[in-house]
């Protein structure tokens, strides 16, 4: 076991964008601060605070960001951004700055599995070539885990994505960022006027013969077709596709524009399949069987009321899409431009001010 000499505490101080990084943070605050003390030779303490962080083009931190260090209150600070960093297009997973005691996480490029335990190796990671060899205890050793570059122009060290699998990776981190399954029940709008529109389904008994005569395959047509009219609707309706300004920043705009398609998709399966309950079970009650089968003239079965909701839903997706919008701004700013609003910041400068690792 480690043995810590009695020397001045290392403060190591953690400061992670609210929503998701904060909450990674505080899932593995305990772990990290076991980590980090076996990999000090000091005494040593996790401090950590959610705060919007605020990276610049040119990757200059906010003063704020890092006042601490200059007062001497704390010997390391690691950042958790939740925007995806690029160098020569290819994601930046990790940077790390050892003459000014500084390293940068960006979240979203650990991916969508195992993050917690991603995150903390990391950030371990980043804290052991932050510190001097003065401060890591003889007993630790490097596991190795990913792949640091140097950069001597910038002084700095860097830790880059896999060229093949870091920008699916990537998307995929996005959208878990976006966390469409909590924002999902906002389209209540949508999902009120799809409703209304899929309930003619259990009381018209035209819908009845049309669903028993489509085959399962135009079905399912039907239904992809329903989905993607209101997941383009929503594109287009609240101006959620990004142009970027200059052809350098194609590979970042298309992340995310990519990371936006596949959260709405998601929140409008969600709504399509809610609905399909919603119709279904509604069928069961209000739709007696014999009646059903005198109008079909054949017998019925649970078949017949899968089929009915299948083609009601999909009514009701088409309308909804129509009618359909977030209860408010602030929800569909945070279902898919929670990021992108600050991206813009990125997009919006002179392309002579934009640092190559947007590029």
């Amino acid at each position: 076991m480690t043995t810590v000499d009695a020397s001045p505490v290392m403060v190591v101080h953690v400061i992670a964008d609210p929503g998701l990084p904060s909450r990674r943070l505080a899932a593995i605050r305990d772990s990290l601060q076991g980590r980090l003390q076996v990999l000090s030779r000091r005494p040593l303490e996790v401090e950590s605070r959610s705060e919007l962080l605020r990276i610049r083009p040119d990757h200059a931190l906010e003063a704020r960001a890092v006042e601490n260090l200059s007062e001497g209150r704390v010997d390391l600070v690691i950042l958790l951004t939740e925007i995806p960093r690029y160098l020569k297009r290819r994601p930046l997973i990790a940077e790390a700055y050892p003459d000014e005691r500084v390293a940068i996480v960006s979240c979203p490029t650990v991916g969508a599995w195992a993050t917690k335990s991603k995150l903390l190796r990391i950030i371990v990671d980043c804290a052991y070539r932050l510190m001097t060899m003065d401060d890591v205890a003889e007993t630790y050793t490097d596991d190795g885990w990913g792949q640091w570059v140097s950069r001597d122009e910038r002084k700095s060290l860097i830790m880059l994505a896999n060229p093949r699998t870091g920008f699916a990776r990537t998307v995929l981190g996005v959208i878990l960022g976006n966390e469409p399954w909590r924002t999902a029940p906002k389209l209540s709008r949508a999902l009120a006027t799809a409703a209304a529109t899929g309930a003619f389904g259990v009381f018209y008994n035209s819908i009845w013969q049309m669903s028993d005569a489509l085959s399962t395959g135009r079905l399912l047509v039907i239904s992809v077709l329903a989905v993607c009219s209101m997941v383009v609707w929503l594109l287009v309706s609240n101006k959620l596709w990004d142009r970027p300004r200059y052809a350098r920043l194609s590979k970042v705009v298309l992340l995310y524009n990519l990371s936006t398609v596949m959260t709405l998709l998601i929140c409008v399966i969600w709504l399509y399949a809610a609905l399909w309950v919603f119709i279904f079970v509604s069928g069961l009650i209000v739709i007696d069987p014999s009646f059903m089968a005198s109008v079909l003239n054949e017998d019925v079965g649970i078949n017949n009321y899968a089929s009915i909701a299948w083609l009601s839903a999909s009514m009701g997706v088409v309308a909804g899409a129509l009618g359909s919008g977030f209860d408010d701004q602030v929800d569909m700013r945070h279902i898919t431009m929670g990021m992108r609003e600050r991206q813009r910041a990125y997009t919006q400068q002179p392309e002579t001010e934009v640092e190559e690792s947007t590029s």
